[in-house]
């Protein structure tokens, strides 16, 4: 039985999940989906550098899981792809759902799009948070009012330092094997570089005709995709 352990983006706890975790129980697997320290029902916690990445493999090795795919979403790309490789034979594969990847000695922030003294300076405005999003951020992604509703009532404000923490990669991305979830209505093709590890014998690609947020847009499409990587596919 393959073990999904699913993390949300930015802002968002293991609610997001609420849409897909029943499809994959229904199709034989397990489903676990994690809130992050200082998030949603964690607000609050202590938040450090490594933190959400020790969430990870906590999550993991707490319940004796294997033959796992990490799934991570957005923000969440980026301490799931250190985590992967630190839970060694335990993994089957990472699937990162329209999301960044880690970059060895980089931050989320330093991939900001907008420059990392953008980000900076709006941690700086917000008491060292990254602010939830609006339903105006929303927009042009596929989702429906109340979908939307969900969504921006789910949203907390992010932990300014696990946008700022540089990752630490033992060994090459390209060398796990993973599947990137390219939503299309976020941008027709992924950032640089995704598109390098896609070159890799191990990655593969597939495409959602959604939004940034397909388990809020497309639930049942993004979890019979999720099941066929248990797969290999």
């Amino acid at each position: 039985m393959t073990e999904f352990v699913l993390v949300a983006g930015a802002w968002l706890g293991s609610s997001a999940w609420d849409e897909v975790v029943p499809r994959l129980r229904a199709a034989g697997h397990g489903a676990h989906a994690v809130t992050l320290s200082g998030l949603a029902e964690r607000r609050g916690e202590p938040v450090g550098r490594q933190t959400h990445v020790q969430d990870v493999v906590d999550e993991v090795e707490r319940r004796g899981l294997r033959d796992v795919v990490l799934v991570g979403h957005s923000y969440s790309g980026i301490p799931v792809g250190q985590a992967a490789e630190r839970i060694g034979d335990r993994l089957a594969r990472v699937v990162f759902v329209d999301s960044e990847v880690p970059t060895d000695g980089a931050s989320f922030a330093d991939g900001w799009w907008q420059g990392r003294a953008d980000m900076e300076a709006t941690l700086a405005e917000n008491d060292g948070f990254w602010p939830p999003l609006t339903a105006a951020d929303c927009a042009g992604q596929g989702l429906t009012d109340q979908q939307i509703g969900l969504l921006v009532a789910g949203a907390t404000p992010h932990p300014g330092a696990t946008l700022t923490d540089p990752a630490a990669l033992a060994r090459p991305l390209g060398e796990l094997p993973a599947t990137y979830v390219k939503c299309l209505l976020d941008g027709p093709e992924p950032n640089a570089t995704v598109a390098g590890l896609l070159a890799s014998e191990h990655w593969s690609l597939v495409e959602m005709d959604t939004g940034h947020w397909p388990m809020f847009s497309r639930p049942h499409e993004l979890a019979e995709i999720l099941h066929r990587t248990a797969d290999g596919s």
